[in-house]
């Protein structure tokens, strides 16, 4: 019986560049690839297209945000 690391979407590192760093790669990969909810219609179908733009697959509504993140926390203080 075979063994396999838990290394998810980092394993095509390999053992290079420490471990820390292939953790922090996990973390930041599965925030921009997750849905989020969008602004317009209300349905979790925002998928990221491109470096910080986002679009609703539902609605088709399409913005600019974060590069990892539709909303950063400093978008979010200067909103009304």
């Amino acid at each position: 019986m075979t063994r396999k690391k838990k290394v998810k979407t980092t394993g095509r590192f390999g053992a290079r560049y420490g471990l820390r760093v292939r953790r922090m790669v996990v973390k930041i990969e599965d925030l921009q690839r997750q849905r989020y909810v969008c602004k317009r219609c209300g349905k979790k179908a925002v998928k990221r297209v491109g470096s910080g733009i986002w679009e609703c697959k539902s609605c088709g509504y399409r913005f600019a945000g974060g590069c990892y993140v539709p909303s950063t926390t400093v978008a979010r203080s200067f909103e009304v």
